[in-house]
């Protein structure tokens, strides 16, 4: 540590300091693992079973009336998730909240991409490099890339399983990138993030450290306005460029029998951002409900 007003600052200072840190990142762990662990048993298919399970508690101790309220929860939440449009109606408004607009001239800055889109534990296992369906993210980023050559491409995302012993998508991508033709120099990776807040917060300070500025942000459509509000708040301009849709943009409220598996997900998707949403602006973290 230094001196103040010509004093040597105290021996333990620097480990008090060091310890303060530590807690911080306790702490955020700690946070970390309960949000996943609250989304896992809320999230549509989690809950059913939760309320079917309920419900025979509720039977074996003779408590007819909670049992069959928590039987028939149970029964409408499983239907409207697997055979009814009422996910991708929920998806919409999230993903026709940010449209793309005209480039400038020059081309941005830099190019920010969101991780997600990368199949860290397969790729451990197996080896190449799998995508899921946030895999778009890193498809535009790569045509992106390639039309304009001059700009930096920023890559935030670290491993975000429970047990933290994967590559990150940042980390990942790397390989993508370079056997795309796209040089190594132009790459800025940021490994550390496993959240959309932890995204956000990190890559501002390698866009200080690098003094970039005017980047286009790179994300799912669905995703935008919550990576926006949090760039926003931190005061961070950034052009958003939305790309991987699930939906039409035009679908209504229906039945629809033919997809159950995709209605779940998309269901699951479509509470997972709104949730998300109204998580970080009661928490301080993002100034409106709905960033548009």
């Amino acid at each position: 540590m230094g001196h103040i007003f010509g004093l040597a600052a105290p021996p333990d200072a620097e480990r008090v300091t060091v310890d303060i840190g530590q807690v911080l990142q306790e702490r955020q762990r700690l946070t970390y693992l309960i949000s996943k662990m609250a989304w896992l048993a809320a999230q549509p298919l989690s809950l059913s079973f939760v309320l079917l399970a309920g419900g025979m508690i509720f039977g074996a101790l003779k408590w007819r009336r909670l049992r069959s309220l928590a039987l028939l929860c149970a029964a409408l939440l499983l239907f409207v998730t697997l055979f009814t449009s009422t996910g991708t109606v929920l998806l919409q408004p999230l993903e026709d909240r940010f449209e793309r607009t005209s480039l400038p001239a020059s081309g941005p800055g830099c190019i920010i991409v969101l991780g997600g889109g990368i199949e860290a534990e397969v790729i451990a296992a197996r080896g190449g490099f799998e995508i899921n369906q946030a895999g778009d993210r890193f498809i535009e980023t790569l045509r992106l890339a390639r039309l304009f050559p001059q700009a930096r491409i920023l890559i935030s995302g670290g491993d975000g399983s429970f047990s933290g012993t994967y590559a990150g998508d940042a980390a990942v991508s790397r390989d993508f990138f370079e056997t795309f033709g796209i040089p190594p120099e132009r790459l800025l990776l940021e490994t550390q993030s496993r959240t959309t807040f932890e995204n956000v917060s990190k890559t501002s300070e390698v866009l200080t450290t690098n003094n970039l500025s005017g980047c286009l942000l790179v994300t799912s459509a669905f995703h935008m306005p919550r990576a926006m509000g949090l760039f926003r708040r931190a005061g961070i301009d950034v052009q958003p460029w939305p790309t991987d849709y699930r939906t039409t943009g035009v679908a209504g409220l229906a039945f629809d029998f033919t997809q159950p598996s995709t209605n779940a997900q998309i269901m699951t998707t479509a509470l997972r951002e709104w949730t998300g949403l109204l998580a970080y602006y009661v928490t301080g973290r993002t100034d409106a409900l709905f960033p548009g």
